[in-house]
């Protein structure tokens, strides 16, 4: 069954809570229903936005005049253990990423525990190969099932099709003809719709710890093993610590209710009670997440950069050997504190606990945080000669 559902907005959909009213919102709950209502939107030549769970998406403050569909469906599959300790584990791409690496971890298995409280789908997670911690969905994604806009049929893609990069996919390379720069056909969602995804992962009850400051948190060393189940609560932690998870009260408004599993709601707002001594909103959580993705620099710009610069070995997208610095970094040192506004009692700002995150503070619309993107992109790239790219989707909006 396909729910239409009345007077919603992008407001009431993404972590960052801005956006103005959709035309037309759908929830189908099959497979089919899923496909017919791509199909049925592109028919009609209709704009179409196949949202997940808002956590990556800034619209526009005007009418979206077209079509958004939310995969309601959320089932997760377990397959039998393989001779090389493997597990074949699909899920629906409607499925809340989260529930689905509390799932894993819970069935004892081994790779996806660093991305936990990564906000969104399944389905979204490979759009934009999430990654985190020392890990990323790319590592452990065996094959995506999906619908081709263009052909007008399913296929099923490996990673050899997918051809994942940093924060970066085909499918999310059919919606931009340059970076930042929209595709006039495939845009706000990519040629290949996800429908579900197949992830191999490891038995085990032990994960490695890949990241130094997950490390730190934990009391071990770079390398140590632990079990999957402490390293998960140790991530979500020190993302909290950030205000790097959503705002669990957005699944308290009906429109958003079913979205991501009860017990993990109610253990979200606990947690998120205990963070921050409040049964309130944390406006902190009221974003994109990192709103833009860490600069991969050729030599010539890489030697550019100040001495003190965070420089980290990457992939350029030709292929050859890069520089990979730090966004925040670049931010803060462009003199962009945490908590910087444009102005005194402005309804946007940086967080006031992580410079990479533009937040919403209760009242922001979504040209206040175009406003504070450009503001901020600007700055850096005067100051460092490099220009950000945001990361979100950015529907309606340009800056």
């Amino acid at each position: 069954m396909t729910t239409e559902h009345s007077t919603t907005t992008f407001a009431d959909l993404t972590t960052i809570g801005v956006g103005g009213p959709i035309r037309t919102f759908l929830t189908p709950d099959t497979r089919d229903g899923v496909i017919d209502a791509v199909r049925q939107a592109d028919a009609a030549g209709s704009p179409l936005s196949v949202i997940g769970g808002g956590s990556n998406l800034l619209a526009a403050d005007a009418p979206f005049d077209g079509v958004v569909v939310r995969d309601a469906r959320q089932d997760i599959r377990f397959g039998s253990p393989q001779a090389d300790d493997t597990v074949a584990v699909s899920a629906d791409a409607g499925c809340n990423w989260d529930d689905f690496v509390a799932e894993s971890v819970a069935h004892g298995l081994e790779g996806v525990e660093g991305l936990s409280g990564i906000p969104g789908t399944v389905g979204a997670s490979v759009v934009q190969n999430i990654g985190a911690y020392g890990q990323e969905v790319a590592s452990s994604v065996a094959q995506v099932e999906a619908w081709d806009r263009e052909e007008s049929r399913t296929v099923t893609l490996d990673p050899q099709h997918l051809r994942f990069g940093y924060r970066m996919s085909a499918l999310k390379a059919s919606m931009y003809d340059a970076p930042a720069q929209p595709s006039d056909r495939f845009f706000p969602t990519p040629r290949f719709v996800v429908l579900s995804v197949t992830l191999r992962l490891h038995r085990g009850a032990e994960g490695t710890v890949g990241y130094r400051q997950l490390a730190k948190a934990l009391g071990v060393e770079v390398g140590d093993r632990m079990p999957v189940a402490a390293i998960r609560d140790a991530v979500l932690k020190v993302r909290a610590a950030k205000g790097m998870l959503e705002d669990a009260h957005r699944y308290g408004i009906p429109v958003m209710a079913g979205a991501k599993r009860a017990d993990t709601v109610q253990a979200a707002l606990q947690a998120q009670r205990e963070a921050t001594g409040s049964d309130g909103p944390d406006f902190n959580r009221h974003s994109c997440g990192s709103f833009f993705i860490n600069p991969i620099l050729d030599d010539t710009q890489a030697a550019k950069l100040p001495q003190d610069a965070p420089r980290f070995p990457a992939v350029l997208p030709s292929g050859k050997p890069g520089t990979k610095t730090s966004a925040a970094w670049l931010i803060d040192h462009a003199g962009f504190h945490r908590g910087y506004a444009v102005a005194a009692g402005a309804p946007a700002s940086l967080s006031t606990l992580h410079t990479l995150a533009l937040t919403n503070r209760g009242s922001a619309r979504a040209a206040d945080i175009a406003e504070l993107a450009r503001t901020v992109r600007d700055g850096v790239e005067q100051a460092f000669g490099v220009r950000l790219v945001p990361e979100p989707v950015l529907v309606g909006v340009t800056f």
